[in-house]
């Protein structure tokens, strides 16, 4: 796989499929989707930054780039996207085969322009602080502090604001710091822009404009009445400084049977209008620091009494949770604002209850921003990640805002969209795919916050119908692609980033050697990773049906037909007699229903995993027909079962145990995450230390657990520290702090010292559970492991090893099943 991770380096991208399925069938054939994981802003010192503007095609505006053919006496190149010919205008005359720009260089597949000719003072980012109130004393404590450390961080020529808000919002003015002022709003109404020019007096003194847009100080607004709210960070921090110090508890009284009157939406709603009055255009991020449930006004979650329990996954299937909808319907308006304003949301969740991460999840991942989820504002995984945002290293966020990112291809592939923190511009095209995924029906997508390891999955469609149909249409065997990102770099120029890649494609039977050589098995799972989870969200949890007639005689078909299948990949699992039992219903429903009866069917993500790596299998896989035992895998694939096994069982599938709000911050990592982040999420990474040996990869199974043996587990969003039950009573012992026993004492510090690596370069900063074989934290360890050794499993565990309590079926079962459906 190395090959691939070289690509990575180079251009930030990788592929599940490196040579690609060339005609529309066979790409259906090969289950897993053609499509790519592009990392736009990926640091490469190799790659050049050039001091001038792109060449583009005058039909396509395509980018000159490595695979254009160059007529080097003519002065014309050839874009390889339309195969329109192109002169080169006069200051490229001495271009020669001797003597190329940087843009032609074979191994520049990615270059980046930075056009000197821009002019106009460099627009500084903004900062709008906005601050929840409504906690105890204690937790406020801890906000206070934090703040005061990010405030210190801030480039001096930032611009800074700050809103508080509980039961009302309120601005405050920075720019008058004799005596402390505030714009007080209500709580339960939301705040247009017209609201805020005329009640913060934006005006005063002066005849508001009747006609055309206000908004900033290019469209009418005085720099002085803007500045009464955005100051630089350098010219306010005194000020800041003492609002951040004089925080207090929301003084609206609460009776001990109802939650807090807090209107998180109305703030949000205040301080995308502040900023798309102030800032239009600008990079501004709103960064929200929430400590509780919204109970007040629009967005609101749950009612003030605490006899009404916050909403569950359960009753968002039921559709039991009245304010649900109607508060994502808020936020989507809010991040349409945002979007058109080029402004982002971060959010800063940090209750032991649920804040509305959920609902606002919208507006977080159309805008490209940051979110953390943490238990406390004294958490260190709030602490360390706020830091971590302003700290300049050389593994530092490199926050760029205002990006735009379009493609272009060859005219036999199609975009059907993206998956990720991105929003669609609607910019329809030839290019643009009838079928739409995540953020289809375009080929541009706006990015109002992105940063150095932003990662968005883009899914193509194979438009060529079949093989000699592609060999005429077609000079060569090759697809190629290229991917744009205009962007306001984290040092305020403008920047254009290209990345130019060409891909073989095959067609036919005689291609599946090449289709499995060309196979990144790591990608394909990050992909399928985000499929399912956007299938999840996207697709309704239940399907209604219209039975009517014949079409219920087709439909019963089709159901007992799906039922055949479905029993038959109940052995995969042995656990789903519940879907069997629900489709059997559906069948006999559609056999007996009169017209005009509702019949209902679920969506089972599990299921359609489990069919897609059927397929993959039944068409990679080298077997006998019939003969389980004769099936095998390519190293190619090898992996890509257990991949899926985990996956299945991953957090982003399996919703029990997880509230909403937990459910949406994992899948919003999942979709702005690299390969290898992914993979971790996915399947997480398992490191033994012992005696015997140094430290070495272990198997994510019950059986790497032993007495003598520490396990470092690395899930990503959590690292586990786990000590045998003999590690654990030497240490308790103290005999890591004795003479003698300097062996033990490097034993336990070399995986605290791994898990410190980890933490440091991760962001948001994971979860350290440091925990002893048969403590309760140890479940964080055993509820990744696969279950090889369970209480009613035949082979007992080894001596000092452990079981777990569960009915999952292992790995050895799960694949057992696969063979055996695989080669039928």
């Amino acid at each position: 796989m190395s090959e691939f991770l070289d690509l990575e380096v180079q251009d930030g991208i990788r592929m599940p499929w490196n040579v690609i399925p060339g005609t529309k069938q066979d790409a259906t054939n090969c289950v897993v989707p053609v499509s790519a994981i592009y990392t736009p802003l990926k640091p490469n010192p190799a790659f050049p930054v050039l001091p001038y503007g792109p060449l583009r095609c005058r039909m396509c505006r395509s980018i000159l780039n490595p695979f254009c053919v160059v007529d080097y006496v003519a002065k014309i190149w050839v874009c390889p996207f339309c195969f329109q010919r192109n002169h080169f205008p006069q200051h490229y005359s001495s271009i020669s085969e001797s003597n190329l720009p940087a843009e032609l260089f074979p191994q520049y597949t990615t270059v980046e322009f930075m056009s000197t000719a821009e002019t106009g003072p460099v627009a500084p980012p903004v900062f709008l602080f906005v601050v929840d109130t409504c906690m105890i004393e204690e937790e406020i404590g801890y906000l206070k502090s934090a703040l005061a450390q990010a405030i210190e961080l801030l480039p001096d020529q930032s611009l800074v604001g700050f809103i508080t808000f509980g039961t009302y919002v309120q601005v405050h003015e920075l720019g008058f710091g004799l005596l402390p002022k505030s714009y007080v709003f209500k709580g339960t109404k939301e705040v247009t822009k017209d609201q805020i020019l005329e009640q913060m007096c934006f005006f005063a003194g002066k005849t508001k404009p009747t006609t055309g847009v206000i908004a900033g100080s290019r469209d009418g607004l005085s720099t002085e009445s803007i500045s009464r709210f955005l100051l630089p960070a350098s010219d306010c921090e005194f000020v800041l400084n003492s609002i951040i110090e004089e925080l207090q508890k929301d003084p609206w009284p609460v009776s001990a049977d109802q939650r807090a009157s807090r209107c998180t939406g109305t703030a949000l709603s205040v301080a995308a209008s502040l900023l798309g009055v102030c800032v239009p255009g600008s990079g501004a991020r709103i960064m929200a620091f929430i400590g509780g449930p919204s109970t007040e006004g629009p967005g609101s979650i749950v009612s003030k009494s605490l006899s009404e329990p916050i909403r569950s996954h359960k009753d968002l299937d039921k559709g039991s949770a009245p304010l649900y909808n109607k508060a994502v319907k808020f936020y989507e308006e809010i991040s349409k604002q945002l979007v058109h304003q080029g402004h982002v949301l971060d959010l800063f969740a940090c209750a032991l209850d649920q804040v509305g991460v959920a609902e606002m999840k919208v507006a977080v991942e159309r805008t490209g921003g940051i979110v953390v989820l943490a238990e406390s504002f004294g958490h260190s995984v709030f602490k360390e990640s706020l830091q971590r945002i302003f700290q300049s290293s050389d593994n530092d966020l490199g926050l760029s805002f205002n990006g735009i990112f379009e493609i272009n291809c060859s005219k036999d592939v199609k975009i059907q969209g993206v998956i990720g923190p991105c929003t669609s511009l609607e910019k329809k095209s030839p290019l643009s795919s009838d079928t739409v995924v995540g953020q289809g029906g375009t080929t541009a997508w706006k990015m109002c916050g992105l940063d150095r390891k932003t990662s968005i999955c883009l899914v193509f469609d194979i438009a060529k119908k079949d093989g000699s149909d592609a060999i005429s249409q077609s000079t060569s065997n090759q697809f190629y692609f290229q991917f744009l990102t205009y962007y306001q770099h984290h040092e305020g120029q403008m920047r254009l980033r290209a990345t130019t890649l060409s891909r073989r494609w095959v067609a036919g039977s005689g291609g599946v050697q090449d289709l499995i050589d060309g196979f990144d098995q790591e990608a394909a799972a990050a992909v399928m990773a985000r499929l399912v989870s956007f299938k999840m969200e996207a697709e309704p949890v239940t399907s209604w049906y219209q039975s009517s007639g014949s079409m219920a005689m087709a439909m019963a078909s089709a159901a007992q037909a799906f039922i055949d299948i479905s029993n038959g990949l109940t052995e995969l699992t042995e656990m789903f007699s519940d879907v069997i039992r629900k489709l059997d219903a559906l069948r006999s429903a559609l056999h007996v229903s009169p017209p005009g009866t509702i019949v209902l069917a679920d969506f089972d993500p599990v299921r359609w995993l489990d069919r897609a790596l059927i397929s993959l299998c039944s068409k990679f896989g080298d077997y006998q027909k019939e003969t389980p035992s004769s099936f095998s895998l390519s190293p190619r694939l090898s992996i890509f079962p257990q991949f899926m096994f985990n996956l299945r069982r991953s957090q982003f599938v399996q919703v029990f145990n997880n509230s909403p709000d937990e459910t949406a911050y994992f899948r919003m990592m999942l979709n702005r995450e690299n390969v290898a982040n992914a993979v971790v999420m996915i399947q997480p990474s398992l490191i033994s230390y012992s005696f015997q040996s140094g430290p070495e990869p272990a198997l994510l199974d019950v059986t790497a657990i032993a007495a003598d043996r520490i396990l470092l587990l690395d899930s990503y969003f959590t690292i586990v520290v786990f000590h045998g039950i003999t590690i654990a009573q030497w240490r308790k012992a103290g005999y890591q702090d004795q003479q003698g026993h300097e062996a033990f004492t490097q034993l336990l510090q070399a995986p605290q010292e791994e898990a410190d690596l980890i933490i440091k370069e991760r962001f948001p900063v994971p979860r350290l559970v440091v925990c002893d074989q048969y403590g309760s934290q140890a479940r964080f360890l055993l509820a990744k492991l696969n279950p090889s050794v369970t209480y009613n499993s035949d082979n007992p565990a080894p001596p000092g090893g452990d079981v777990i309590f569960t009915d999952d079926v292992s790995f050895q079962v799960f694949m057992d099943h696969l063979q055996r459906l695989a080669v039928q």
